[in-house]
């Protein structure tokens, strides 16, 4: 399998917990001259693209629903005419805003392709919404959920957790509300912001967000849906396409401002390389459509050659965090006698310690080892 990731900047206010590289709308380039650039980063990276259909194309922000439809449409026209082709089992989503999406526009990019939509709603909480530096509302979340139903579209529900004086009983009317549209997926975010950062305080106590994730499991479970990675739930068959080509190890290229790619055709334990994370440099750097794309395989301030042992841990990094987990042959199958060895030992201390599980045919996160998943990567780091 293989995916393509395109990075949408605009967006309407820069939420002060984000730190993906976006601008507000009006503060950079134009639209409609950023998205020439990206065809041109098309052309330019065609040459790249390992498999001869994509299995995902996803467009990320930022908040894409902020361009017309016909500029998406005209990315996806793009991506079309290359070597690789987009049929109807391609998974194409869009990231959404509550209020920047209407009947017109859906039946447009519906109508040119896209199948599935990921909405950013967060929270159903006015109060807790405008603490987070959000310009939607409530209202606007439901009438885009709303609309998404009425229209019979796959789609993804964002929710933030853990925010400023939120209580448990907020995140209960939030999970209440989501029960009534039942999406085919979800995704649970825990805010994290430094120490200092103006949100980071009155959060909940580090108990209460642990009692939070499971009041979210045990909620969405009532309604079908199943946690499959750490922090994502789905309906069978209706899990991300896209994010399980990031944990399963398959290669995507990332275009536009900051996105990364991965590719293992290219050495023998892959490449991963990324573009500017300034608008400024990202022009520069396609704007007269020169940029070799070999070159980011080359250059070591835009990319690295892995190595077995930053693969290896890549690799089980990403298997860990899906439910179905570290599959042993694969693990075996893939690396040196001696580094999975190594590993398997690493896993094997981390049993004892409650935070694995393992049977027969893999290794995974325990119910501890999820809530204590980072401190479980960081052992596993070469």
């Amino acid at each position: 399998m293989f995916g393509l990731y395109v990075h949408i900047p605009y967006c309407l206010q820069r939420c002060s917990y984000c730190d993906f590289a976006t601008y507000v709308y009006d503060q950079i380039l134009p639209p409609e001259k950023y998205v020439t650039l990206l065809q041109k980063e098309i052309l330019q990276k065609a040459p790249l693209f390992p498999e001869k259909e994509f299995a995902s194309v996803y467009f990320g922000g930022g908040t894409p629903s902020l361009l017309s439809a016909s500029l998406i449409l005209s990315i996806l026209d793009s991506i079309a005419k290359t070597n690789v082709k987009i049929s109807s089992s391609t998974e194409i989503t869009v990231e959404i805003n509550p209020a920047t999406l209407d009947s017109s526009k859906i039946r447009d990019l519906i109508a040119g392709g896209v199948n599935r939509f990921s909405v950013g709603a967060q929270t159903f909480n006015d109060t807790l919404l405008k603490a987070a530096g959000r310009k939607h509302s409530s209202q606007d979340t439901l009438d885009t959920l709303n609309l998404l139903r009425d229209k019979g579209v796959n789609y993804s529900f964002d929710l933030l957790f853990a925010l400023p004086n939120q209580s448990v009983d907020d995140l209960q009317k939030d999970l209440d509300k989501i029960a009534e549209f039942q999406p085919p997926h979800l995704s649970a975010y825990c805010l994290t912001v430094p120490t200092g950062h103006p949100m980071s305080h009155n959060r909940a106590r580090d108990d209460h967000q642990v009692l939070m994730f499971q009041k979210i499991s045990e909620r969405l479970s009532d309604v079908g849906l199943e946690r499959y990675e750490i922090s994502n739930f789905a309906r069978p068959g209706f899990e991300s396409r896209h994010n399980l080509l990031y944990w399963q190890d398959e290669p995507y290229i990332g275009l536009g401002l900051s996105a990364h790619s991965y590719l293992k055709h290219t050495s023998p334990w892959g490449h991963r390389f990324w573009n500017p994370s300034s608008i400024e440099k990202y022009e520069s750097l396609y704007a007269l459509g020169g940029d070799d794309a070999l070159k980011a395989l080359e250059d070591p301030a835009r990319g690295e050659v892995l190595d077995e042992k930053s693969s290896l841990f890549d690799f089980c990094h990403t298997a860990l965090r899906l439910d179905a987990g570290l599959s042993k042959s694969s693990l075996r199958g893939k690396y040196a006698a001696p580094l999975a060895g190594e590993m398997e030992k690493k896993l094997s201390q981390l049993k004892t310690k409650g935070l694995i599980t393992e049977n027969e045919a893999s290794w995974r996160l325990s119910a501890d080892g999820v809530l204590l998943s980072n401190f479980v990567f960081s052992e596993l780091a070469p």
